[in-house]
Parts: structure tokens; sequence; C-alpha cells
């Protein structure tokens, strides 16, 4: 496992979906329409999974049927994002189409943000 990558939020980011999708490897995924947007996130879909929750989620993590509005997650997956504050430090775990899986420094907390409001730490960690 590489080391995380330490940064600054440089701006605030508040989550605006309470009820983040989430599911595990093997869970059946309808997939609906791709992201399309001016922030650069490529390659987000919109997925639902059984019982009709749904969210946008990094095709990375599933498998789409060829041909099909059908797909099964490869790995576990949540959507939830990590509220920050400018100044936030917070270290980089996994980044996937424009977005950070972070935890934030001074509470252990988890999701993802934006990296437009991500500045690489310069400092030692």
């Amino acid at each position: 496992m590489t080391a995380p990558l330490r940064f600054i939020a440089t701006d605030r980011h508040i989550s605006e979906n309470p009820d983040p999708v989430s599911f595990t490897r093997g869970t059946y995924l309808t997939i609906r329409e791709k992201y399309v947007g001016e922030e650069g996130w490529d390659n987000w879909f919109y997925c639902i999974v059984p019982g009709g929750t749904g969210g946008w989620v990094p095709a990375q993590v599933f498998f789409r049927f060829e041909g099909t509005f059908r797909g099964i997650a490869m790995e576990d997956y949540t959507a939830r994002e990590l509220e920050v504050k400018k100044g936030d430090e917070v270290d980089g775990l996994r980044s996937m189409n424009g977005w950070m899986w972070c935890e934030r420094l001074s509470d252990g907390q988890t999701g993802w943000v934006p990296l437009s409001l991500l500045h690489k730490h310069e400092g030692k960690i």
C-alpha cells in the first residue's frame, strides 16, 4: 500500500446528498445516465441498487453487462461525501474521476471530496 497524500482544503465543501448510496461487492446495479458537467467529473454513472436507493458511482467499481443497463459491483462502495471547511487537513487515500477519498486528520471521518478543492500539502507528513 502506498502512503497517503496530505492535502489542505482550499474551500468549503458541503454534501448535497444526505442519504448516499452504498453497496457491497456482488450487488447487482441498474445503471442509468452518465454524468455530464463542466467540472471534469468523467466516468460517473447514476446507479440504483435493489430497494431503489440511487446515487453517482464511478465506473471503475462495477462491471456492466454488455448491451444492458445492468451491472455488478466489483468492490464495496459508498457515495458518502466528506464535508470540509477551508484549512482542513486530509489524507487522500484514493483518487477517481475528479474526486478524492479522504480521511480528515482532526477526527478520522472519511468521504469523497472534489479534487478541485484540495491543495497538496508541501510540508513533512
